[in-house]
């Protein structure tokens, strides 16, 4: 499925999601949020995919809301812009919501700039490499508002919360260096090399034990706010259900024969 404003392939098991709105440095409007529903529940419902990619077709990754969209709403009234809004937020929230839960591992591929919702689509993503020319922003505050898409939440686990009100208050840019040094990016790689080195992440990743990778992932994002105890208990039962996989038994007998594994996400 596709449309305009977001592309959608799967390829070797590897989902890829292109925001395709350039001319407008894929500013979230109406077709880009409906694109962007359809795409990651396609993506999170579909048992052939074992990796997700949110890429651009472009030199930006996303500069946040469409600010003309968001004068017209508000031109109709507040409480119309309000109407919209909330429409809008059902939509994304739950893709980010998503993104964050189903289980299976979600790169974010970042070129340009990722400002506002960009960014924080970004953060929901489990891991992101950035090419050497991004530019990241919580640019909420530029505009006289707050962060959305989760944006407030992950940043503040990710950096911490002195951090974040800094980045989120003064929502001054981020180079891709810096990014990374704060933990906000996993990788940082020459532009033209971007495609190809995420292409080499998400197919290791779509080959790996991808039932292991989704409850890895649920163990780590429920770590912060688990107590010790409890977060022992779920690690104890997370094991115990991996050794029904076929990968585990694939895993064990490779160690053992001194071969590599063939895992079938399985």
């Amino acid at each position: 499925m596709s449309n305009d404003a977001v592309l959608y392939d799967v390829k070797d098991a590897v989902a890829t999601i292109t925001l395709n709105r350039p001319k407008a440095l894929n500013a979230l409007n109406m077709d880009l949020v409906e694109g962007l529903v359809s795409a990651v529940d396609n993506a999170a419902d579909d048992p052939a995919v074992r990796c997700v990619v949110i890429c651009s077709s472009s030199d930006h990754f996303m500069a946040g809301g469409d600010l003309m969209m968001f004068k017209d709403w508000r031109d109709q009234g507040v409480s119309v812009a309000q109407d919209h809004l909330n429409g809008v937020f059902d939509g994304v929230h739950g893709s980010v919501e998503k993104l964050m839960t189903m289980d299976k591992p979600v790169i974010a591929s970042v070129q340009g700039a990722a400002a506002g919702f960009g960014l924080s689509l970004m953060l929901a993503c489990d891991l992101a490499i950035a090419a050497d020319n991004a530019a990241l922003s919580m640019a909420y505050i530029r505009i006289g508002t707050t962060p959305d898409g989760g944006g407030s939440h992950s940043l503040t686990r990710i950096v911490g919360i002195r951090k974040a009100m800094e980045l989120a208050m003064l929502a001054e840019s981020v180079d891709a260096q810096a990014a990374k040094d704060l933990g906000l990016v996993n990788w940082v790689v020459p532009v033209d090399d971007l495609q190809a080195e995420t292409a080499k992440i998400a197919a290791r990743l779509a080959k790996s034990p991808t039932r292991a990778l989704g409850r890895t992932k649920r163990l780590i994002n429920q770590a912060q706010d688990t107590p010790l105890v409890e977060h022992l208990k779920s690690e104890q039962d997370s094991f115990c259900a991996s050794v029904a996989d076929e990968d585990f038994g694939e895993g064990i007998n490779a160690f053992i024969e001194r071969r590599k594994a063939t895992f079938t996400g399985s």
